[in-house]
């Protein structure tokens, strides 16, 4: 597989739009499959995107839509649709994180017109196995579950939002709730994922994916010491996406480089494999 320069590719137009009567009607189909991503700054540029893209072909059976709400859709590659993402008019102090509170803006009552049953995917996610059952895996919201550590007590709702699966615009009040009290919600939630998560459990519409399937990376996928010295990193067994989250994402694992003291990882050669368009 190609391990050339990321963002050395160059595509011309930048980003495909659906001019056709037809292709509109096609995106508004109530059993379409829709796989989310969202792009916004500086940190990721549009090779995440393009890879992405290129992961779901190789992975998902049948007919889909790779849909990226995006403030800059140069270099994204014609087959991704790139559409704004929605308003939401954030009100934060001067360095303070926003918490990908942009996220709740999947939940519009009408997200650009489309419809169907979208499969949110953080950009930098890399996926290992077959997608077709996370369109299948029955619930009403399916998220990743939060990753158990020892200082964590108690009963764990929350999840964590690199994966998520959903009908389109079924779950509106979540966006409705948090733009009438903003203030309130981001003082009892430390990010959107936790706000998310509370919300559906309290609507009993909150449920997990397999824990096999989204291993993290950090936890699930690097040798335990001291044997991480003399093996490298490795995809747990019956991972479908793996997910890059903390300290370390794709590029940096493949590098062999962790952004931790004290936390050795050889070079994760797997990723050069998977991690391509």
């Amino acid at each position: 597989m190609s391990t050339a320069p990321i963002g050395s590719k160059d595509y011309a137009g930048a980003a495909q739009t659906v001019s056709s009567v037809d292709g509109e009607k096609r995106l508004a189909q109530p059993g379409m499959r829709h796989i989310l991503c969202m792009k916004w700054g500086t940190k990721y540029g549009p090779e995440y995107v393009n890879r992405l893209y290129g992961m779901v072909r190789r992975h998902l059976t049948g007919d889909f839509q790779l849909v990226c709400l995006t403030d800059d859709s140069n270099g994204i590659r014609p087959e991704v649709l790139c559409r704004p993402i929605p308003q939401l008019d954030l009100h934060l102090k001067p360095g303070q994180r926003d918490g990908a509170w942009k996220k709740l803006t999947t939940f519009e009552a009408d997200l650009h017109g489309l419809r169907g049953t979208a499969l949110f995917l953080d950009l930098d996610v890399v996926i290992v196995g077959s997608l077709d059952e996370f369109f299948t895996q029955p619930g009403e919201f399916l998220i990743i579950h939060d990753y158990p550590r020892f200082w964590r007590f108690g009963e764990r709702i929350v999840g964590n939002s690199s994966v998520y699966r959903f009908t389109l615009g079924a779950h509106s009040d979540v966006l409705k709730h948090f733009r009438e009290n903003m203030a309130q919600v981001q003082r009892e939630y430390r990010n959107e994922q936790e706000y998310l998560s509370h919300f559906l459990h309290k609507q009993g519409k909150l449920s997990y994916w397999p824990a096999a399937w989204c291993p993290s990376f950090k936890y699930h996928g690097i040798p335990a010491w001291p044997t991480n010295y003399w093996k490298a990193p490795f995809v747990p067994k019956d991972a479908r996406i793996v997910i890059f989250h903390g300290e370390v994402n794709p590029p940096d694992a493949l590098a062999g480089k962790r952004n931790k003291r004290f936390a050795y990882i050889k070079p994760a050669s797997w990723v050069a494999q998977a991690w391509s368009e």
